[in-house]
């Protein structure tokens, strides 16, 4: 309604930016592409001189993991370790609302009973045509 006002009397609204860069842009904080010198010329970046260091490095293999393989410490120390683990990343999983499992059990239930159906309608179908042909 609001916006059929605006239209009436040739006001749009901008339209909302859709990526990231052009909300940055919108906003007038959108970082410049490369930094410059004092002179003017673009300054070369830590990527680009590790770039360099990289080539040179490219001929060697890669070194050998310091780890032993009889290091792991013992059974009962690798099992608390695990179990942090598992907390600390069960402690990460964003948890479902019970409106939202209700939504989603419902869901599953729907479509489950709608499979079972179209199985069983094609298993009744094709068992009387097979019937029929063969009789």
């Amino acid at each position: 309604m609001a916006e059929d006002k605006e239209r009436e009397e040739g006001q749009e609204r901008p339209s909302r930016p859709v990526t990231a860069a052009a909300r940055r842009e919108r906003r007038g904080t959108a970082r410049p592409a490369a930094r410059k010198d004092a002179d003017g010329k673009s300054a070369k970046t830590p990527a680009a001189k590790a770039g360099s260091a990289a080539a040179d490095r490219k001929g060697r293999p890669t070194p050998a993991r310091d780890r032993a393989k009889d290091d792991k410490g013992s059974i009962f120390a690798r099992i608390v370790r695990f179990l942090r683990e598992v907390v600390a990343e069960l402690r990460k999983v964003i948890w479902p609302t019970r409106k939202q499992m209700i939504t989603y059990t419902a869901v599953v239930l729907v479509f489950v009973a709608f499979m079972v159906a179209l199985v069983a309608g094609l298993d009744l179908a094709l068992g009387k045509g097979v019937f029929w042909l063969f009789g």
